[in-house]
């Protein structure tokens, strides 16, 4: 599992946007986002760095990956 500490979410259309930037890099991810602790866990096989550009590019900056 890769925990992403993400920026700017705030509401459940962020964390949609969020689950379909990863399922656009690994359709089988399991994407598990929690808006109060800004936080983004995913259950995926696919690369981290390919994972947390999907991320950045629906607009939600990523501080750090655990």
């Amino acid at each position: 599992m890769i925990q992403f500490q993400v920026e700017g979410m705030s509401c459940n259309h962020c964390v949609g946007a969020i689950t379909r930037a990863v399922q656009g890099v690994d359709p089988a991810a399991r994407v598990n986002a929690d808006v109060s602790a800004q936080s983004v866990k995913v259950e995926s096989g696919a690369d981290v760095q390919a994972l947390r550009e999907a991320i950045e590019e629906a607009g939600y900056p990523v501080k750090a990956v655990g």
